[in-house]
């Protein structure tokens, strides 16, 4: 703007328009500070600085507190989760056994076996529970099974006919032993293919039981 309109009735005009918006300014702040402050019990007396800045104006700590208060009533009260302590299992004498009460084993005669030699198996079966209790430990439910990398050799399940369950009585710490001599050939399930001799190599025996799995047994055919 030229500095001589600046002077006189238009100089005039420009600083009282300036002062109109400053005037408007200000009364829409008192306006909303009101408003803010109105639900706490009236208008709070605010310091000039206050007024002056151009930030919002600091948070009432009345109001701050106000709004926590109604968070915390409306958020749920949180469930406490009670642990449930596992009831004590109570077996009764020659009752069936509990799978969790036995432990499976095997284990091999050798670990390399020559030409002509019948590779040896042995696997346990241990009462750990409290009591004396029943199971089947029959060739199809208490299985030694002997694989070669993916291929299926033989099984102790493969070819059984008639009454194949062996129920015994298991004694707390007692194992039950039972020993096999693998005859070196092929099983199958359908007994109707001539039985093939295994090739020299590597083989792996497991005895399985339901959900009872021994470890593994490696040993080598020459």
């Amino acid at each position: 703007m030229d500095s001589d309109a600046m002077r006189g009735d238009g100089g005039d005009v420009y600083w009282r328009r300036r002062m109109s918006v400053l005037v408007g300014v200000l009364v829409v702040v008192a306006v909303v500070a009101w408003a803010c402050s109105s639900g706490s019990g009236g208008p709070q007396p605010r310091s000039s600085a206050q007024t002056a800045t151009s930030g919002p104006p600091a948070a009432d700590p009345l109001l701050a507190g106000l709004r926590t208060l109604a968070l915390g009533t409306a958020s749920p009260t949180p469930t406490t989760t009670k642990a449930t302590p596992t009831p004590t299992r109570v077996s009764r004498p020659g009752a069936p056994c509990d799978h969790t009460d036995l432990v499976l084993s095997l284990k091999g005669r050798q670990d390399v076996y020559p030409a002509g030699a019948l590779p040896n198996l042995m696997a346990t079966l241990v009462n750990t529970g409290p009591v004396m209790c029943t199971t089947d430990v029959g060739p199809r439910t208490m299985e030694i099974r002997i694989t070669s990398g993916e291929d299926r050799i033989w099984s102790t399940s493969d070819c059984v006919s008639g009454d194949t369950s062996s129920v015994e009585r298991l004694e707390r710490g007692i194992p039950y032993v039972r020993s096999i001599d693998w005859d070196r050939k092929r099983s199958r399930t359908d007994c109707t293919t001539a039985r093939v001799s295994a090739l020299p190599g590597t083989y792996v025996a497991v005895a399985r039981m339901g959900k009872l799995k021994s470890p593994l047994v490696v040993f080598h055919l020459r």
